[in-house]
C-alpha cells in the first residue's frame, strides 16, 4: 500500500531547477518570421493613423476591399471564377493579337 506521503516524492522528483535562457535567438529561434513584430505591434495603442500596407491605396481600393469583404463565401468564389474566367479570355485576345502581329510582320525580330 502507498503511503500517504510517496505521491508528495513523486511530485519533488519531477520538478526541474534548470534556469532557461529566452533571451537568446539561437537557442530560442522565431517559429514564424514576423510574428515577435506584429505581436509588439499588437501591444501599442492604436494610433488614428493608417497602417503601412494601406498608405499607397486609394479611395478605390478601399471601397473594393470593403466590397469584397462583405461578400459571402459563394459570392466571393464566384467572384474569383469571374476574374479566372477574365483571365482566360485576356490570355486568349492576347494570344490571337500576338498571332496577327506574327503574320503582319510588325514585330521586330532580335538581330543576331
Amino acid at each position: 500500500m502507498a503511503s500517504p506521503n510517496g505521491g508528495d516524492d513523486f511530485e519533488s522528483s519531477l520538478l526541474s531547477f534548470e534556469k532557461l535562457d529566452r533571451a537568446s535567438p539561437d537557442l530560442w529561434p522565431e517559429q514564424l518570421p514576423g510574428v515577435a513584430d506584429f505581436a509588439a505591434s499588437c501591444k501599442n495603442p492604436i494610433t488614428n493613423s493608417p497602417p503601412k500596407w494601406m498608405a499607397e491605396l486609394e479611395s478605390e481600393d478601399i471601397e473594393m476591399l470593403k466590397e469584397l469583404g462583405s461578400l459571402t463565401t459563394a459570392d466571393l468564389m464566384e467572384k474569383v471564377k469571374g476574374l479566372q474566367n477574365l483571365a482566360y479570355q485576356l490570355g486568349l485576345e492576347e494570344s490571337r493579337e500576338m498571332t496577327r502581329g506574327k503574320f503582319l510582320d510588325i514585330l521586330e525580330r532580335p538581330k543576331k
